[in-house]
């Protein structure tokens, strides 16, 4: 009798475990799915997607999807169903529905760690302030009128520095200049007197970000939030003394959103902690890399390194004094410079993708995106589509004398687009170009060591270079 219901039970755990695989395989939509797997249940695809792979090119897990389903696809990352879309004109299209067909989303562990909640996120009054913020103190106003001569004295400061040195780590020491700089502009912070080291706890927790959000000491989701944590905790001292002594105030990012706590109700203590948080997260770690990526790049082409070169070389020439700094149409006039900062940025994909929620069901090139699904509009590889720039992995900056403007705007995404478009696009633009400027008019370099390219997962990419770097004789 008894092995009659233990056999039973069997019987029903196999058919209870076979049905709730069978349904996660095959979701619920009022139409029909994209193609493609959801993987295991709960897990889904995302072991796959997080498997480094040592190559500029796209991520194996995507690049072999693209390959069996086409430019859309269905999948499942980190416990959410998603679709995933290199079609440009599908993308085009979810780019004009902000709002209507789809909001701005968030992976679960980005969403805890920044603490972002949906009101915050759906809301357009909120975006277009926070916007306007950034611009005000990041934008090309401030650029041409304030940051620019900041900027390459921080370059020239940094650069000096690094050739004192038997040998540098590029990223690394790059996303110290990055966010020490950018702290110091938006928020006062200053490294050299702090006891904290921001950058560092910055760069460990975006190393977390495509992770599973459990909080379970000795993970990487778990340091996340312990760095979060005392963060947070210094930036609500410093909001609470700015707050209270008016003759601190130094005209700021931090300063103008205290000066619209009073006026915005959505301002409040927490709120304010956690934008300036995002603030500084985003003001350094991609930037980094492409820094990193440059220096290899412009080492294995020589053609390319030499025009760069002659291009700067001939601006110190022209000015009359060529000790003076960097002006704002000399920064324009730099059209190779551009040129190579935009294919850098083109093979190195600050971000990557965009990620997006279906409010509704969304029917699309004869399929539909169901209502709560996740959309991964993957930026990289339109990139890096052979259909947009002929030979894709090549480093060739003289592609952009050629392509058309439509066409780029449509397939050159580093920064995303349209009024999502990250406020701080030309910000990076003018510290990359300064820096390419201080870099190969005082100094040369050879390479110590370097480790291989890295997308470290789908959404990440790494470029890890030691270099040893010599003041130019004149």
């Amino acid at each position: 009798m008894w092995a009659v219901v233990g056999l039973s039970l069997v019987v029903l755990l196999v058919t209870y475990i076979t049905h709730w695989i069978t349904q996660w395989r095959n979701p619920k939509c009022n139409g029909v799915l994209p193609p493609g797997s959801m993987g295991w249940p709960l897990v889904g695809e995302t072991l796959n997607a997080m498997t480094p792979s040592y190559s500029i090119d796209l991520h194996p897990f995507v690049k072999k999807r693209l390959q069996k389903y086409g430019p859309i696809f269905r999948t499942s990352l980190v416990g959410r169903p998603m679709v995933v879309s290199v079609d440009p004109e599908f993308n085009t299209y979810l780019s004009q529905q902000e709002g209507k067909l789809v909001e701005v989303w968030y992976l679960d562990s980005f969403t805890k760690i920044f603490k972002v909640s949906g009101e915050v996120n759906a809301s357009a009054v909120i975006h277009k302030y926070l916007r306007s913020v950034a611009l005000n103190h990041l934008g090309a106003e401030t650029l041409k009128e304030k940051l620019l001569p900041l900027i390459e004295k921080t370059v020239v400061k940094t650069l000096a520095s690094w050739s004192s040195q038997a040998s540098v780590e590029v990223k690394h020491a790059s996303s110290v200049m990055l966010f020490n700089f950018g702290a110091r502009h938006m928020i006062g912070y200053d490294a050299e007197t702090s006891s904290d080291n921001l950058s560092d706890k910055f760069s460990r927790i975006m190393n977390s970000i495509l992770s599973f959000p459990l909080n379970v000491p000795g993970t990487a989701y778990h340091n996340s939030l312990k760095d979060r944590d005392e963060i947070t905790t210094m930036l609500r001292d410093m909001l609470k003394k700015r707050r209270m002594s008016p003759d601190t105030h130094r005209g700021d990012f931090l300063d103008q959103i205290i000066s619209d706590m009073d006026k915005e109700k959505f301002l409040s203590e927490d709120f304010v902690v956690y934008v300036v948080f995002g603030v500084l997260f985003a003001g350094f770690e991609p930037i980094s890399s492409i820094m990193a990526l440059a220096f290899r790049l412009l080492a294995e082409h020589p053609a390319a390194l030499k025009e760069l070169t002659a291009e700067n070389e001939a601006l110190l020439k022209n000015r009359e004094n060529a000790n003076s700094s960097l002006t704002w149409d000399e920064y324009k006039s730099m059209t190779f410079t551009r040129q190579v900062v935009n294919e850098t940025l083109r093979l190195g994909n600050v971000s990557p993708a965009l990620l997006r929620r279906a409010l509704k069901d969304i029917p699309g090139k004869g399929f539909t995106i169901p209502a709560g699904w996740t959309i991964l509009v993957l930026t990289s590889a339109l990139q890096l589509s052979p259909n947009t720039f002929k030979d894709p992995l090549e480093f060739n900056p003289w592609r952009w004398k050629d392509l058309d403007s439509l066409v780029v705007s449509k397939n050159f995404m580093p920064f995303g687009r349209g009024s999502r478009q990250c406020a701080g696009a030309e910000y990076s633009r003018v510290f990359l170009a300064t820096f390419l400027h201080v870099l190969v008019t005082k100094y040369s370099w050879k390479t110590i060591k370097a480790g291989r390219i890295t997308r470290k997962h789908v959404l990440g990419f790494g470029s890890s270079i030691h270099i040893e770097l010599s003041e130019k004789k004149n």
